[in-house]
């Protein structure tokens, strides 16, 4: 229907022969004939054009004369008569009916009292009386739109001008309406007339469009402001599942669609959107009250008309719906009908800025039973509020001018907080200021005004775009759309101590400050239900840090579930949408939210298992040093000169450094320990290793030596004995300083073993370097137990080839077993592992070849005799 209406508007502008209502161009000239007149000097008068208006005027609600004609446009009333036109008869004026909009009385009566207050100025427009035509447009576009007509024509059904019938009336601008809608229905009927609309209510920011709208003023910010304040309003507390409804009028869907674009952006999300409007049927306006009830968002962000919302609470309190916190626009938030719904307690919203107009409020309560009486508006009004009436009645009682307006509780009385009367006081300020600078001049200290002056309407829209000036305090001024700086009081409906609800300023947003400073909330607000803490509205619960959202299938981006992060990863903020990994050195901690430096693991001395290793080395140094003592004593028995004692003690000494260099295992890698763990364990275990391969050449050269003929012992005495350890140790020098000067073993974080820690090891440089010092030494231990094995069964007793062949066959598992074990270790015990074989190894050759000759030195002496080891048993 709306949309008829706004086509029907447009063809006005384009087709001016359409007529609706009253329009300029039903005003016809018609020729009458009249008797010829003789002046003084005999001149006969032609015929005069007569210019008449063929539609039925509407009624202003309150008027006045004055020089200077001010119009008026307020929705007094929400409803109008049904009019059923059966092209018989002259169409009627449709007429306004329904519920009785107090508050919007008030607007109008104050109107009236800034124009008495002007007139009775001495410096604003000095001797001139201004005028007004206040009209009530019902709410209606139709009416509205013949209001606009109306208030271009003037009411005189039959006047002359000159010949001209295109001429408009005597208002030379306006004031109103209260709702978008009839607004942008009378700025297109006023615009092309450049007669000037300045609205003290329409806030939507398609009016901001001067291409569209060139005349339209307004002393209200426009609505672009106020959805960038409720957004931000609503992301402030953290409610991201909201729902929304609002008018189906151009407030509401350009108020909505303005704040959605908002919320958007600030990442809220709308679990429904739901429109009506006041003349819906009632299930319509029951589905918006059912969507509000069943839903999950605690938070409902109203964009309505007051008018419009009244309807829905109407329609809610018959079945009141779970708490919900009220977000709600300046349309609604103070208006005193829709606080008598306790379920909206704690509501929040943004409203006109409080202010104070001093003589308002005596001027309101100054009204006479006669002067109510005289006009049909406040005869409404006054038996309305008083439930009397003027006229007899069988329900009410006679209205006998007893009745007390002081007394009375009503919207039209709350003066307490002035909000958007102000911004009609500033709309009549603003206007006469136009016509101030347009009529009037200042001469010599005076200002002289010429109310016979005949104004345009385009000279006061001129003047209107550069007023500038301050009444009661408060600024005016518009930009270059013709909007106010925009600033919002933000208001929370808190009860009194009388249990009266009532709109207690908390904030503000003044959107002249700079990004991210205009919101200001600086006092307690009170919740739904009363509550003291921030209601929670969210599709789901945050997600902690620690976790990242995963959406929902088929809901909106607010609606996730919350996944641990994986392995390695951490997300440090709540909501977050990702988990990021920690860099290579750091691992997360137990809650996934915070990357730490990974612990750096090496075999430690601190370490039980290091001190047992380290012990037992020191352990082993000390046996073979104790056994080489115990050998240089009894260095003359037979047992130990029957044993190569020369070979012995180098063994010994070998053996004492085999222990030793496990310590260098331990402890921290650095560049010199990593070199020299490696090459002295294989430079002294092929020492320990030539020694005893010594020692069984020299069992072996022994046996040969005793066949006939046989000079075996000539060939391999102590001085080829030493050349033979010298040579095969020399071999293992050469191949760790090839190893070394190639590719020399470092130390290396191994971040690879362990994903949570760090191995501090040594890398082997060069692999066929380590390898190869393992196969030498391997090499010589397999030719060593092989010679062993073969001298093993010969009889001398002095014979100590099965003791090698043990020490071998030990010294041999122990190197192949270690070679898996080495690979498979993880971390540390890798190096434990190595330092296991090289004790195990080394333990195995002195208790194998020394401890038997030290238990017979020791504690069987008659048997260290060489009677006894000549003895062939």
């Amino acid at each position: 229907m709306e949309v008829g209406l706004r086509l029907a508007v447009c063809l006005f502008e384009l087709l001016p022969a359409v007529v609706l209502g009253v329009s300029l161009n039903d005003v016809q000239p018609t020729t009458q004939p009249t008797r010829p007149l003789t002046g003084a000097g005999g001149e006969t008068e032609s015929s005069l054009l007569k210019c008449s208006l063929q539609g039925s005027p509407r009624l202003p609600a309150f008027s006045t004369e004055g020089d200077f004609v001010i119009g008026g446009a307020f929705v007094v009333h929400y409803q109008t008569n049904a009019v059923v036109n059966n092209y018989t008869t002259k169409p009627g004026v449709a007429t306004c009916t329904g519920s009785f909009s107090a508050r919007d009385l008030r607007f109008a009566r104050t109107m009236i009292f800034a124009i008495e207050e002007i007139n009775n100025s001495s410096e604003l427009l000095p001797g001139v009386r201004l005028g007004y035509q206040i009209y009530d447009t019902c709410s209606s576009v139709p009416v509205a739109t013949h209001v606009a007509f109306q208030l271009s024509n003037g009411q005189d059904p039959v006047f002359y001008e000159d010949g001209n019938c295109s001429q408009s009336g005597v208002v030379v601008a306006a004031v109103g309406d209260s709702g978008s809608t009839p607004s942008i229905s009378i700025s297109r009927i006023l615009g092309p007339f450049n007669i000037p609309l300045v609205s003290h209510f329409a806030t939507c920011a398609c009016l901001s469009d001067k291409k569209q709208f060139p005349t339209f003023f307004r002393t209200i910010p426009s609505d672009h402001y106020q959805a960038d304040a409720l957004a931000k309003l609503v992301k402030s507390f953290g409610w991201t599942w909201i729902g929304a409804v609002h008018s189906n009028s151009e407030y509401g869907n350009n108020g909505m669609a303005s704040f959605l674009g908002t919320a958007l952006r600030e990442g809220i999300c709308v679990e429904y959107i739901e429109s009506f409007y006041r003349t819906d049927p009632r299930n319509k306006i029951r589905t918006v009250a059912d969507a509000i009830r069943r839903s999950t968002a605690t938070v409902v962000v109203a964009f309505v008309a007051a008018g419009d919302m009244k309807f829905l609470l109407e329609e809610l309190a018959l079945d009141p719906p779970p708490p919900r916190q009220w977000i709600g626009s300046e349309g609604w938030i103070t208006d005193p009908n829709s606080m008598s719904f306790s379920f909206c307690a704690g509501a929040i919203g943004v409203a006109i800025q409080q202010s104070v107009i001093p003589g308002l409020r005596d001027f309101l309560l100054d009204l006479s039973p006669s002067e109510v009486a005289a006009s049909p508006l406040l005869a409404e009004f006054w038996q309305d509020a008083f439930s009397c009436s003027f006229t007899k009645s069988v329900n009410k009682k006679k209205c006998d001018g007893t009745e007390d307006i002081k007394t009375l509780k009503s919207p039209y009385t709350e003066t307490s907080q002035l909000r958007v009367s102000n911004m009609v006081y500033k709309a009549v300020y603003a206007i006469a200021h136009a016509i101030h600078n347009a009529v009037c001049q200042e001469t010599s200290g005076t200002t002289q005004c010429d109310k016979q002056m005949r104004l345009e309407p385009k000279r006061v829209f001129t003047e209107l775009k550069k007023v500038n000036f301050s009444q009661n305090g408060y600024h005016v001024s518009f930009d270059a759309n013709g909007d106010p700086v925009a600033f919002y009081e933000l208001v929370n409906w808190q009860q009194s101590e009388k249990g009266v609800m009532e709109p207690v300023t908390v904030g503000y947003y003044d959107a002249s400050l700079p990004i991210g400073q205009e919101f200001r909330i600086n006092r307690d607000l009170s919740w739904m239900d009363g509550k003291k803490q921030v209601p929670v509205s969210v599709c789901s619960e945050s997600c902690p840090p620690g976790t990242r959202k995963v959406l929902q299938k088929g809901k909106p981006i607010c609606c996730y579930d919350c996944i641990p992060c994986p392995e390695g990863e951490i997300s440090n903020m709540t909501d977050s949408p990702d988990c990021f990994p920690c860099p290579r050195e750091f691992w997360p901690n137990t809650e996934r939210d915070a990357c730490f430096p990974k612990p750096v693991e090496f075999l430690s001395y601190e370490e039980i298992l290091s001190i047992i290793l380290a012990v037992v080395s020191i352990s082993g140094a000390c046996l073979a040093i104790i056994t080489a003592v115990i050998f240089f004593y009894y260095r003359a028995t037979p047992i130990v000169r029957a044993n190569n004692s020369e070979l012995s003690f180098l063994l010994l000494f070998s053996l004492t450094l085999c222990f030793l260099c496990s310590l260098t295992f331990i402890g921290a890698p650095s560049e010199w320990s990593c070199m020299l763990r490696h090459t002295a364990f294989g430079i002294t275990f092929v020492l320990c290793i030539s020694c005893v391969l010594g020692k069984t050449i020299v069992v072996l050269m022994a046996f040969k030596a005793t066949l006939p003929g046989s000079n075996a012992m000539k060939w391999f005495g102590p001085p080829q004995q030493r050349m033979t350890v010298v040579s095969f140790t020399f071999i293992q020098v050469i191949i760790c300083i090839i190893w070394l000067v190639v590719s020399p073993p470092f130390p290396v974080k191994n971040l690879t073993t362990y994903k949570e820690k760090i191995i501090l090891e040594c890398a082997l440089g060069s692999a066929v370097g380590f390898w190869a010092v393992l196969g030498y030494i391997g090499l010589l231990a397999v030719f060593c137990f092989v010679l062993a094995v073969v001298t093993r069964k010969l009889p001398d007793n002095f014979n100590e080839a099965k003791m090698i062949t043990f020490s071998m066959l030990i010294f041999c598992a122990v190197w192949i077993t270690f070679i898996p074990a080495y690979v498979s270790s993880p971390g540390k015990f890798t190096v434990a592992v190595e330092i296991f074989a090289i004790l195990a190894s080394s333990f195995g050759l002195i208790l194998c070849i020394f401890a038997p000759k030290c238990f017979i030195i020791l504690f069987q002496p008659e048997k260290n005799t060489k009677k006894y080891l000549m003895n062939k048993n």
